[in-house]
């Protein structure tokens, strides 16, 4: 394969699996909707940063090692599940702990920090992504290229389509998180 054609294969490919809705959307909306477009985008910068550590160990052959490997596969995952377990636990109990904090003021939303550190970690303890990439990324390194570079440029690739994706679901939220006396005025986002 040629490296234009790879890429461009690439692009349309990874399309589809990146507007697909799933874990990622969902964060991103609930971000958007809980803390407002600066949240989302915190949230956003943490997934990328998730999806370009698998894709430097993918690049770096680490994630040969996870699909070789049942047991490191398997604490991976387990781990991923205590972690989703962890966020399903707070989304379900949280908000009555704070239902009698509400007479007293506003729910303060997720800090940008911890924004982009559940996005980071809800994708870094997602095996999916890794053998994703494992599967998914070796198939458009074209013939004579450097695998570990061209691969690491794969999921560069795979970030920016996924940023431009959160970027359109920010948007979309983004009338609901305005207050402001002109509603067509997009600098006094809350958040």
């Amino acid at each position: 394969m040629i490296v234009l054609p790879s890429l461009l294969a690439f692009g349309l490919a990874a399309t589809l699996p990146t507007i697909t809705p799933g874990l990622d959307t969902a964060m991103i909306l609930r971000s958007a909707v809980a803390g407002g477009p600066r949240q989302a985008i915190a949230t956003a910068i943490g997934i990328g940063l998730g999806c370009l550590a698998w894709g430097a160990a993918v690049a770096l052959g680490l994630g040969i090692v996870l699909t070789a490997s049942t047991l490191a596969y398997t604490v991976l995952k387990w781990a991923g599940a205590a972690y989703l377990l962890w966020l399903g636990i707070n989304l379900v109990f949280r908000p009555s702990s704070q239902m009698a904090d509400e007479a007293a003021g506003p729910v303060v939303p997720l800090s940008r920090s911890g924004a982009m550190r559940r996005g980071f970690l809800t994708n870094l303890l997602n095996p999916k992504i890794g053998v994703f990439y494992v599967t998914f990324l070796p198939q458009f390194v074209p013939a004579g290229s450097n695998v570990a570079v061209f691969t690491f440029a794969l999921a560069c690739i795979h970030v920016t389509l996924g940023t431009a994706w959160f970027a359109v679901l920010i948007a979309a939220t983004a009338p609901s998180t305005v207050s402001c006396v002109d509603p067509r005025s997009f600098g006094c986002w809350t958040g």
